[in-house]
């Protein structure tokens, strides 16, 4: 991807004239340059010590020029891309290894244990939660260990219905191996293009259609990892009751405890019939209840998502086609997938259900242009950076009867934090019989400083999810960015419970020191 910027290239696309205007009366327009020419700090690694893992993997797959260390810093959260933009690099690693296999990873961490080199494990490079700016002091080096050249599918068995995959896949790769078999993962987060298999599994990743397809780390049925200590070969059956589950320890892990080499994940057919509307809710509460009545029913859609009225008017080109221009109401998209007579059926039992409890019907239209636009907002966030506009998201979790507390809680909060004229919208588009996510995103104009703006909010958003008793995250990860407010949702006991687990796994602190662990 980009170094300054979201995704590929190609794809960016500035601001249309027409919201230009918008865009000017509610924030006013600047002018924010990306900083050019910016070079990533000299490698700390010598030769000596880089000949060992050029002997490990092949000089040609460690790389040391500025280019591909630059393309390796970092995530792409609002401040990673903030940072690129200001020409700050400074978290570039010293090489960007790229193994070919288990036994070149636990090879390339053997070597990293003994010189004492931190090791930050490298998918799509997607995280927005600090998740790849590992801790440097104490250390000799940092590699970026880049798991692009594990992109095989190991294995499919379509008695059982599970699939073996290397980590360095990403989505669309993924897909088109299993859709050769006739299968699909299911699994399309908003990051679906640039993230790869291995960060669905280190940060329990949940994607748009999991009300149908369910979570990645529940997909998961087996994985092996590699870890300065020795291997991890987990998952013998599709449920036991050996003692607890310690899959677990790896799936949420971001490369702290260990380096996820393969996944055995559930697959599904492909499905013949793909359909998506929109329903018009008359408010927030009144979708969401919906939403728990069909959870709570067992009839959920592949796909359900819900917006505020803020992010349904913003969102939405004409306002007026689904309930006035002033008052839009909340737009619920729904999607089913699977065999047309599985299609019919459960769209039949959803639309009774929603009439019965007030929805209205939208038709297609809404629908399809969600589809169609699912993985196009981060690249709206550039643009919106390049004209001075601060953009960014966070999300939690919490059960229905606490929903509305949280809502407004957050809200307020961000509000508060970000002053007058910011825009906070929100949407639930993971839900549960207990329970749902909220995922907000925000927009307001960039003060002098929009790392430390978006810093304050965040904490102050972070500290009302707490107080709220919700979760500091449901599907983003803790990075670095959550850290704090992790210690405070799992206790000292849970604290310890971590840290003893990494130095079991992990003696010498290697692995993404800094990330996850309090």
């Amino acid at each position: 991807m980009h170094p300054q910027r979201w995704g590929d290239p190609a794809a960016a696309t500035a601001l249309p004239e027409s919201a230009l205007g918008l865009v000017d009366l509610a924030f006013g327009l600047q002018d924010r340059p990306a900083a050019t020419g910016a070079t990533p700090p000299p490698s700390a690694l010598d030769d000596v010590l880089l000949d060992g893992l050029r002997g490990i993997v092949g000089a040609e797959h460690v790389l040391v020029d500025d280019a591909t260390r630059a393309l390796r810093t970092r995530g792409k959260s609002t401040p990673d891309l903030l940072r690129a933009r200001a020409g700050d690099l400074a978290d570039a690693p010293d090489a960007v290894v790229r193994p070919d296999g288990h036994a070149e990873v636990e090879a390339v961490l053997a070597w990293a244990h003994e010189h004492r080199v931190a090791v930050v494990p490298f998918g799509g490079g997607t995280c927005v939660t600090g998740g790849l700016a590992a801790r440097r002091d104490g250390f000799a080096g940092l590699v970026s260990l880049d798991l692009v050249r594990m992109k095989r599918l190991l294995a499919v068995d379509d008695v059982s219905m599970t699939a073996t995959l290397q980590p360095g896949l990403r989505g669309p790769e993924a897909e088109a191996l299993l859709a050769a078999h006739g299968l699909t993962l299911g699994h399309f987060p908003q990051s679906f293009e640039h993230a790869s298999i291995g960060g669905f599994a280190a940060t329990r990743s949940s994607g748009q259609s999991s009300a149908g397809y369910g979570r990645f780390d529940a997909m998961v049925v087996g994985l092996t990892a590699a870890t300065p200590t020795g291997p991890l070969d987990l998952g013998s059956a599709p449920a036991n009751a050996a003692g607890p589950d310690l899959r677990q320890l790896l799936l949420g892990s971001e490369g702290a405890f260990g380096v996820i080499t393969s996944v055995t994940v559930r697959v599904r057919r492909l499905p013949e019939v793909r359909a998506y509307e929109g329903w018009r809710w008359p408010s927030f509460d009144a979708g969401s209840d919906a939403m728990r009545t069909l959870a709570q029913a067992g009839l959920l859609p592949t796909v359900l998502r819900l917006s505020d009225e803020s992010e349904t008017a913003i969102n939405l080109a004409d306002p007026s086609s689904i309930g006035g221009a002033d008052d839009p109401g909340c737009l619920m998209v729904t999607g089913y997938e699977g065999t047309g007579e599985q299609v019919a059926a459960r769209r039949d039992a959803v639309t009774a259900a929603l009439t019965r409890l007030g929805g209205t019907p939208l038709g297609t239209e809404p629908g399809d242009k969600w589809v169609q636009g699912r993985f196009h907002a981060p690249y709206l966030r550039d643009a919106l950076l390049d004209h001075g506009v601060l953009v960014e998201t966070l999300e939690t979790a919490t059960f229905w009867s606490n929903r509305g507390r949280l809502y407004a809680d957050v809200k307020a909060a961000l509000t508060g934090a970000l002053g007058e004229g910011a825009l906070v919208l929100c949407h639930v588009s993971h839900v549960y019989e207990t329970g749902c996510s909220l995922y907000f995103t925000v927009a307001v104009r960039q003060g002098d400083d929009p790392i430390a703006q978006w810093q304050a909010a965040k904490a102050a958003a972070s500290d009302a999810i707490i107080a709220a008793g919700a979760t500091i995250t449901h599907h983003h990860a803790v990075g670095t960015d959550h850290r704090p407010w992790f210690a405070e949702e799992v206790g000292e006991v849970g604290v310890r419970v971590l840290r003893a687990v990494k130095a079991e796994l992990d003696p010498a602190g290697i692995l993404n020191p800094g990330v996850l662990v309090p």
